[in-house]
């Protein structure tokens, strides 16, 4: 491997930018090697439709795959949560760093709560699982919202806000946090009232499947429990045949360390961490009907594992009308 820069192939929002300028440096600090970013346009940029119109799944990094491939650039960073879940032939996952705050958040007029926006609120998401999962919430604690389906950058979102168009909106924790914006947040969902998307709050370092030195090189970036974690809920996501925009939350709870699966006795303060909780919701987008289960099973020693528990919770999920309840199938 020559010391030449490597490219890294990044969609061009603030976000994308941001988020692959810190990998950047962490590759750097890695390889000893610069790392200049590429700046590709993806479908998902560039249509103005709703995500759950045009289908969702990989919009975002159909583009950046294809760079791969052509050998355009090194290797590319995505938002976990926007991988469809089959990984395509001649690419690998060589890294998945440590986690962001995976929560969802709510940025609001007057710096109100959730709880506190005052009855008819209208409150703006892209996502139909905010919107199934908000809606739920309302109907089962007596809250007055509506949901408003919204595209557009951070900038543009939060902008609905400040202009009175809308009382609030949904945005992830972990995009507010890598652009210095957390601080307007003024309300963290819990994941109690909101699970997050599957790999929400996690980023994908992806390469060439035939690049070895590389892949060797990324891996270092990788963290094992995170990757764990999101390997049980994208299993999730798969088994229940849904598109990344479909209404699915999914979180697996692990302890906050990084340590090598192969350790099989992570531990943290003292106290070690046996199980790993997996947690999964669907619904539909008015919040009517919702299917929201968990399962629990030995912290993963292989992935296969983690694996494994997705398609177990998915299995219970399906059993209780969880297929029914998705407008958006995989494509």
């Amino acid at each position: 491997m020559t010391d030449n820069p490597l490219r890294l192939g990044t969609r061009r929002s603030r976000l994308a930018m941001a988020q692959s300028g810190q990998v950047a440096e962490a590759v750097s600090r890695v390889t000893g090697r610069p790392v200049e970013l590429v700046e590709i346009t993806t479908y998902g940029d560039t249509s103005r439709e709703h995500l759950a119109q045009i289908g969702g799944t990989g919009v975002f990094v159909t583009a950046l795959r294809d760079a791969l491939l052509r050998g355009e650039v090194d290797f590319a960073v995505h938002s976990l949560k926007d991988l469809p879940t089959t990984q395509p032939e001649g690419l690998v996952l060589a890294a998945v760093p440590v986690r962001e705050d995976p929560r969802d958040v709510i940025v609001a007029k007057d710096a109100l709560k959730f709880t506190d926006l005052p009855r008819g609120a209208r409150i703006g998401t892209g996502s139909p699982r905010r919107a199934a999962q908000l809606n739920a919430y309302a109907r089962t604690h007596g809250l007055d919202i509506e949901t408003v389906p919204i595209r557009g950058n951070v900038d543009t979102r939060i902008g609905y806000v400040h202009d009175g168009e809308l009382d609030a909106v949904v945005l992830a924790a972990a995009g507010l946090s890598r652009i210095g914006r957390i601080d307007e947040v003024t309300d963290f969902l819990s994941v109690d009232t909101v699970l997050p998307a599957p790999g929400q709050g996690a980023l994908a370092v992806e390469c060439a499947a035939d690049h070895a030195e590389l892949i060797a090189l990324l891996g270092e970036l990788d963290d094992p429990f995170t990757r764990a974690a999101v390997t049980a809920e994208r299993s999730l996501l798969a088994a229940l045949e849904a598109g990344c925009s479909a209404p699915v939350g999914a979180l697996a709870d692990l302890p906050p360390l990084s340590a090598p699966l192969e350790r099989g006795d992570p531990h943290a303060d003292g106290q070690i961490f046996k199980e790993m909780r997996l947690r999964g919701v669907v619904g539909t987008t008015d919040g009517t009907r919702m299917v929201q289960l968990s399962t629990t099973g030995p912290v993963p020693e292989t992935y296969d594992q983690a694996t494994a528990l997705g398609r177990e919770l998915a299995t219970e999920m399906l059993a209780q009308g969880a297929a029914g309840l998705m407008g958006e199938r995989a494509q």
